[in-house]
């Protein structure tokens, strides 16, 4: 059986949670860089101005208000994303906090 004191175990878990705090920021990070500057969202948005500009030329109101609901949709799906990341972020600094306050116990 291998001995494991209480320090060997509070500096386990001090290590793990400063790991996971690690990935919950890279996680953010990464949510926040790539998601909100997607190619995907912009080609989406573009053709959706095109179709309201065309809704506008042709006068069909119809095609006008979809199109504008989709932008708004749009700026929802951008603002949760950034909210999403920014909170991984935030989660992760404060689980980095509390790793090394744990790891400041043993000493």
């Amino acid at each position: 059986m291998i001995p494991i004191t209480v320090h060997d175990l509070i500096l386990t878990m001090a290590v793990s949670m400063f790991v996971i705090g690690l990935v919950s920021i890279g996680a953010g990070v990464f949510l926040l860089v790539t998601k909100i500057i997607g190619e995907d969202v912009k080609t989406i948005a573009k053709q959706t101005t095109q179709i309201a500009q065309k809704g506008l030329a042709d006068d069909i109101a119809g095609l006008v208000g979809n199109a504008s609901s989709l932008i708004e949709g749009l700026n929802q799906l951008v603002k949760t994303t950034s909210g999403i990341g920014t909170f991984l972020v935030v989660v992760g600094i404060v689980i980095v906090v509390a790793s090394f306050l744990m790891a400041l116990q043993i000493l």
